[in-house]
């Protein structure tokens, strides 16, 4: 017959809740003492390297200010570095290409982030309760045969 338990300690030291571990995060440097990382955001890809210094920002060779000419892409580049109270404490070298400046803009953020959470473990936590870990996977739907757009159909003549 099938034994009767009448609580947890009676299924033995073995067999009591084994949980796996939460996940440690590391810091992870290059040998220049950098973080890096890669964000995506539409069709834009960046890499990002952060390391501590005075607050510049610099993407594709060029000052943030002049890349990014509106202050809407500067703001978006800004928000983790602000959520995280880091505003002028890491110098960060971008690159990005494809997409256009507003899909380059939200993946440099993306890489700020994730480059941020390599340097500074700890920060994982605030910048993923303000979703700056997420990557952002909505991009432009494909046209389709006999469609004039992705969706869009041609005018329908009765005659």
């Amino acid at each position: 017959m099938a034994e009767v338990l009448s609580s947890l300690s009676d299924l033995g030291g073995s067999a009591v809740s084994t949980q796996p571990a939460a996940p440690v995060h590391v810091q992870k440097l290059d040998k220049h003492g950098r973080a890096y990382a890669t964000g995506k955001r539409k069709d834009a890809v960046a890499k990002v390297w952060i390391k501590p210094g005075t607050g510049k920002i610099i993407v594709n060779d060029r000052a943030l200010d002049v890349y990014f000419a509106r202050p809407v892409l500067r703001m978006i580049l800004n928000q983790p570095l602000v959520a995280a109270g880091r505003v002028d404490q890491y110098d960060i070298v971008c690159s990005c290409n494809g997409g256009g400046l507003s899909g380059q803009a939200g993946a440099v953020r993306h890489g700020i982030s994730r480059a941020l959470t390599f340097f500074e473990p700890e920060l994982r936590g605030v910048l993923k309760k303000g979703g700056f870990l997420t990557r952002d996977s909505r991009t432009v739907e494909r046209k389709k045969y006999g469609k004039a757009k992705a969706r869009r159909s041609f005018q329908f003549s009765k005659r």
